[in-house]
């Protein structure tokens, strides 16, 4: 686990209570009030999702709400960004998926 212990502002991570929640059907450990972002950094996960057009990985990248790379799915709703939701107890997050290019299926049939 990638985490900092004892935090100067925080404090210490055993003083605070332990939840799971799952990413893409498996199950993983975050402390109360931590972002998703933050519990799926510190279990090692890097990727989010795939590009919605050429599937190519995206992850973390500003962390502070402005890149939109972060989106994930949460509970069935669309376009969450991880590195703002405070994760919850149960919670189900799912990765973005890639989106079929309707646009581009459709000139490539003609």
């Amino acid at each position: 686990m990638n985490r900092i212990i004892n935090h100067p502002i925080l404090g210490k991570s055993e003083d605070r209570k332990r939840i799971s929640f799952t990413f893409n059907d498996k199950t993983y450990e975050a402390y109360e009030n931590e972002t998703i972002a933050a519990a799926l950094l510190a279990n090692g996960v890097r990727t989010l999702r795939v590009h919605e057009e050429s599937g190519t990985p995206r992850g973390f990248y500003c962390n502070i709400g402005h890149c939109m790379e972060c989106r994930v799915t949460v509970n069935n709703q669309v376009n969450i960004r991880a590195c703002l939701t405070v994760v919850e107890n149960n919670m189900i997050v799912e990765s973005g998926k890639q989106h079929p290019n309707i646009v581009k299926r459709m000139v490539e049939q003609q």
